[in-house]
């Protein structure tokens, strides 16, 4: 009788366990001298990217099916993946800063 009630006291836990939420992760990205770093990052859906520019000018991560963030010069703005699959950006105002986050299932 005792183990069938810890065989169950278990069960419950590992489906407790199963039913919490995942936390979400805050990646960050530097700008710097007109460049994305790291340039491409792998995320989870749900993530958090965090940009970080520590630039004079400002910049933006722009994806085309998808977000499109202005980071003003010293500032940081973030935006939340969600989508799986690759994602390619760029900064709008730089054409040639290019970036890549390949976000994986949660």
């Amino acid at each position: 009788m005792l183990a069938s009630f810890r065989r169950e006291a278990i069960g419950g836990l590992v489906l407790l366990l199963a039913t919490l939420p995942v936390h979400a992760a805050t990646i960050e990205v530097t700008i710097e001298r007109l460049s994305f770093q790291p340039s491409s990052i792998t995320a989870t859906a749900g993530d958090t990217i965090r940009w970080v520019n520590k630039d004079v000018m400002a910049h933006t991560a722009t994806a085309a099916d998808g977000f499109d963030v202005l980071i003003p010069p010293h500032q940081a703005m973030t935006t939340v993946v969600s989508q799986v699959g690759a994602i390619d950006y760029y900064c709008r105002f730089h054409p040639n800063m290019r970036g890549r986050i390949d976000v994986q299932p949660q």
